[in-house]
C-alpha cells in the first residue's frame, strides 16, 4: 500500500457524538468491523489482517488503538496461546476459546476443581444421600463455593468415575424420603467395596426387601406384610 493510500486509511470522519466509535479512523473502523463480525469466536490477527486489506502496520497500529478504546479486548484461545486474539468488547469468549468454567485464563483451574470436589463430598457425608441439586443449592445458600449448577453435575459424574461416591436411585423411604423415587443421587464410597468401574445401586438393593425369600408372599395386609415385618421397621428405623 503507498502512502498516500496509508493516509487515506488513516484519514478521520466528523465525529458523531451519539456513538461509541466517535473519532475513529477509516482504518480503524474496517478493523473494528471485522472483529465484531466474529462475534464470540474472536479472530486471529493474521485473519484480520487479511480480511481488512490494508497494510499490516495499519492493522496492528489499529488494533493497538481500538484496546485503548476498549472497543476490542485481547482474549486467550486455550488452542494457540501464542497467537494474539481479539474480540469485540461486547461479546464474551465461547467455550471454544476458553475451555469453559474450569478454565481460568486460559489455564485449567486446578484449584477450584480441587475445592469444589471436596467440598461436594463433604457434603454428602453430611447429609448422607443428596441429590446434585440439593449439594448446588446448599453451597449456593451457604455461599461457601461459587459455581454453576452444571459444574456440580459434571463433578459429581467425574466423583463417580473416580468412585469416590456412588450413585443411587432414590427409593422414597428411610435416608430417601425427602428425595422423590427414581431420581438419581449420591452417597459416600467410605466403607464400601467398590471394584474397578463405577458402581450404581439399584432402588431394590438398599432395603431388606430386596433380598426376602418371602418377597412373593409379602401383601399390606397379609400374614407376612411391611407392617409386620422386623427387618423392614428396623430399616425404617421407627415403629408403626
Amino acid at each position: 500500500m503507498s502512502r498516500s493510500s496509508e493516509a487515506a486509511a488513516m484519514k478521520r470522519k466528523r465525529p458523531n457524538m451519539d456513538s461509541p466509535t466517535e473519532g475513529l479512523v477509516d482504518a480503524e473502523r474496517i478493523v473494528l468491523d471485522v472483529v465484531r463480525s466474529k462475534k464470540n469466536l474472536g479472530v486471529w490477527v493474521a485473519e484480520v489482517k487479511k480480511e481488512a486489506n490494508l497494510a499490516p502496520t495499519i492493522v496492528d497500529k489499529s488494533l493497538t488503538s481500538l484496546v485503548k478504546k476498549k472497543l476490542i479486548k485481547q482474549v486467550v484461545n486455550i488452542q494457540n496461546k501464542g497467537r494474539k486474539h481479539y474480540m469485540a468488547v461486547e461479546f464474551e469468549p465461547s467455550e471454544d476459546l476458553t475451555g469453559g468454567a474450569w478454565y481460568s485464563e486460559g489455564k485449567l483451574d486446578k484449584e477450584f476443581i480441587t475445592v469444589l470436589r471436596d467440598t461436594c463430598l463433604k457434603v454428602i457425608e453430611m447429609m448422607k444421600v443428596a441429590t446434585a441439586e440439593g449439594i448446588h443449592d446448599f453451597l449456593k445458600k451457604r455461599k461457601v463455593v461459587e459455581c454453576t449448577s452444571q459444574q456440580v453435575a459434571e463433578i459429581l459424574n467425574s466423583m463417580v468415575l473416580d468412585n469416590a461416591i456412588i450413585e443411587v436411585k432414590s427409593t422414597g423411604l428411610g435416608e430417601y424420603h425427602s428425595i422423590a423415587v427414581g431420581s438419581v443421587c449420591y452417597r459416600s464410597a467410605s466403607g464400601v467395596a467398590l471394584g474397578t468401574g463405577p458402581k450404581t445401586i439399584g432402588q431394590m438393593a438398599s432395603i431388606p426387601c430386596g433380598a426376602c425369600p418371602r418377597i412373593s408372599l409379602c401383601t399390606p395386609n397379609g400374614i407376612v406384610s411391611p407392617q409386620t415385618c422386623v427387618y423392614y421397621t428396623k430399616w425404617l428405623n421407627f415403629e408403626f
